[in-house]
């Protein structure tokens, strides 16, 4: 038989620690992508949950079902805006690809990407498969864990509230996405462009020489060229971008205490 004190404060103070982890595990790239089992992630779930529950034990359990719905919808959004922080990086190299792949002549040649089983352009799939790479060798699935842990010290299971303010937030850093995905794409996306303008000079005063013929291959040769010379920097520029998204996921915290 079921002790009614394990049912009366355990169990729920257990739904409260695990909620936050279960929908980052769930959501959070990597941790919720296709290529991980949904039964390891579970028993993974669990685990942290055993782990912190003594730690981080809730202050109060909601005895309401208006206190109760606060309390999961205040969990749910706070794993969620973890998770979206880091996302906000992936979907800056997803659209770097994008905006690259145009430029070349890539953004027809759609292939499966491993982690949403979409149909979508190659150059986005290599920068996204590329940032998850970075993603590992700099462990900052280990930050993310040490963040997880640290979210119960700024705020306490249960306890969030969600202001304006933190929505602002929100908002504020998926504007930043675009800029990011600019400045990963810029090198490429300036050495096209300015191909394209030699090729219209050329074009202009040469109309006879088939110029549309080699623009494409040109345009991809030296596009390729570039975005080889300039893959070393992409390690330094992700790990900014990870620090940023560690960062806003702290001040988003703290903006719902």
């Amino acid at each position: 038989m079921v002790p009614a004190d394990f049912v009366n404060h355990m169990l729920p103070a257990a739904m409260l620690v695990g909620l936050r982890i279960a929908v980052l595990m769930s959501l959070a790239p990597f941790f919720g992508g296709e290529g991980l089992p949904m039964l390891p992630k579970a028993v993974f779930t669990v685990m942290l949950t055993a782990v912190l529950l003594p730690i981080h034990p809730p202050p109060v359990i909601p005895v309401t079902l208006g206190g109760w719905l606060q309390a999961v919808g205040g969990e749910m959004i706070l794993g969620l805006m973890m998770a979206l922080t880091l996302h906000f990086v992936f979907e800056a190299a997803r659209l770097a690809g994008n905006v690259m792949g145009f430029q070349l002549g890539y953004s027809l040649v759609n292939i499966i990407d491993p982690q949403s089983q979409v149909d979508t352009p190659v150059l986005s799939v290599f920068s996204y498969t590329l940032a998850i790479l970075i993603f590992l060798q700099l462990n900052v699935h280990h930050w993310v864990l040490r963040g997880l842990a640290h979210s119960y010290d700024v705020v306490a299971p249960g306890q969030a509230t969600i202001t304006m303010a933190t929505t602002g937030a929100v908002l504020k850093a998926a504007g930043g996405m675009w800029s990011s995905a600019v400045e990963i794409a810029a090198p490429v996306l300036v050495a096209t462009v300015m191909v394209d303008c030699l090729l219209g000079f050329i074009a202009k005063a040469s109309p006879q020489l088939p110029v549309l013929a080699v623009s494409l291959a040109l345009k991809a040769c030296v596009g390729f060229s570039v975005l080889w010379m300039v893959l070393g920097h992409w390690p330094g520029m992700f790990e900014h971008y990870f620090v940023q998204a560690m960062h806003l996921s702290e001040r988003l915290l703290i903006s719902t205490r």
